[in-house]
């Protein structure tokens, strides 16, 4: 039966399961529409995908702090009240800057929550443009409010909480490596371990034991067994580097291991389970290479589950300025800034290396401004 028209939708958010169902079941009445959320992300996903006018929120979130939570929210969704909960004992808490206990009787009769209006629907995105906002992208690690780069955090957002898999696909110096830590690091599996390969970096002959392991005496050199890196990120997320180079031997016994879940170490008749969460990135064109029979289509499409692509920074020229901020204040060791003449020829650049190119090019500015506070044009060697 659907709830009446007049209810409020609430959104109890905390990691805590009994504090959850303690919190739903002293609201049980037709004034509140209540559903619950484990996390963060998913708190902000039942927002995006319903009409929540209220949040009642657990300060221990296990993805965001409480602070980026609010700003996320009061930037996406500037209806939506937030009332702290008492982490133990599951009251509401308000007043600031002494916050003061109030009964859930009191809670039920808070009629200065309004149902959220028709606007509240509008699209997020829309909102925050109507009321001149850049929403940040609350990724960790990435900087950037960009119309692309919000695409991509939307995106990474949607799939961080799942084990799907996830091909992230864009040029070099894009950071692709950044939004693979990010899914991991949202993703519950974050408290395991994050495990890279880079299948570029490894030569051929030793990809295979680096990827699965190897037992005792099964090729000269191997005097002891060990585990692979598949292996080594048991309950974590595999992240594969440079997927497309991954040699075509080799694919096949990926393949098999994505399907099943099982490895079996170089020399030995036994296999091994393993519970990972794979992400892959390429800057190559894989569908072109599947076209040319470079790499596996069933290979292709088993790690394309949820493509995420990354845009080059000359299409996002407006996170330009806010990545040479943040890369100063990193390199230099005193408050440095961009003169507009040198924020003007940045913004000129093409930037075929892209982020990594515009980190390079900050890194060498700091060090030819010597002591220098303002970086000037003749710092900007491109």
């Amino acid at each position: 039966m659907r709830p009446p028209a007049d209810t409020v939708g609430l959104v109890v958010v905390s990691p805590n399961h009994e504090l959850r169902l303690d919190v739903a079941a002293r609201l049980q009445s037709g004034r509140w529409s209540v559903t619950e959320a484990t996390s963060g992300a998913e708190a902000l996903e039942k927002v995006e995908s319903g009409k929540v006018s209220l949040i009642l929120l657990d300060a221990a979130l296990p993805d965001l702090r409480v602070e980026e939570f609010k700003e996320l929210l009061q930037a996406e969704h500037p209806h939506v009240e937030i009332v702290p909960l008492h982490p133990h004992t599951g009251q509401p808490i308000i007043g600031i800057p002494s916050p003061q206990s109030i009964s859930f009787e009191l809670l039920r009769h808070m009629n200065r929550i309004p149902v959220a209006p028709p606007r509240a629907a509008l699209e997020p995105r829309e909102e925050c443009a109507t009321a001149g906002i850049a929403p940040a992208p609350y990724l960790p690690g990435l900087v950037g409010t960009s119309q692309p780069m919000q695409r991509v955090c939307a995106m990474a957002r949607l799939v961080a909480q799942r084990d799907t898999t996830v091909l992230i696909t864009g040029q070099s110096g894009t950071g692709k490596d950044l939004v693979a830590r990010a899914l991991h690091q949202l993703s519950p599996r974050r408290f395991k371990p994050f495990v890279v390969i880079n299948c570029a970096a490894i030569p051929e002959a030793l990809l295979e034991a680096e990827l699965f392991g190897y037992v005792k005496g099964a090729f000269t050199g191997a005097v002891q067994s060990r585990i692979g890196r598949i292996h080594a990120a048991q309950g974590g997320t595999l992240f594969l580097d440079e997927i497309g180079d991954l040699p075509l031997g080799l694919q096949s016994k990926l393949l098999r291991f994505l399907e099943h879940g099982e490895l079996q170490r170089l020399g030995a008749t036994d296999t091994f389970s393993v519970d990972v969460r794979v992400i892959a990135a390429t800057n190559a064109d894989l569908r072109k290479v599947v076209e040319e029979h470079g790499f596996r289509e069933d290979l292709f499409y088993r790690l394309s589950v949820f493509p995420i692509e990354l845009p080059p920074l000359r299409q996002r020229m407006g996170d330009v300025a806010e990545l040479a901020q943040t890369f100063l204040a990193k390199f230099s060791p005193q408050p440095v800034t961009l003169s507009p003449d040198a924020q003007s020829l940045l913004m000129q650049h093409s930037w075929p290396g892209n982020v990594r190119e515009l980190r390079n090019v900050i890194e060498r500015a700091t060090i030819l401004a010597g002591s220098d506070t303002t970086i000037r044009p003749e710092h900007i060697l491109l």
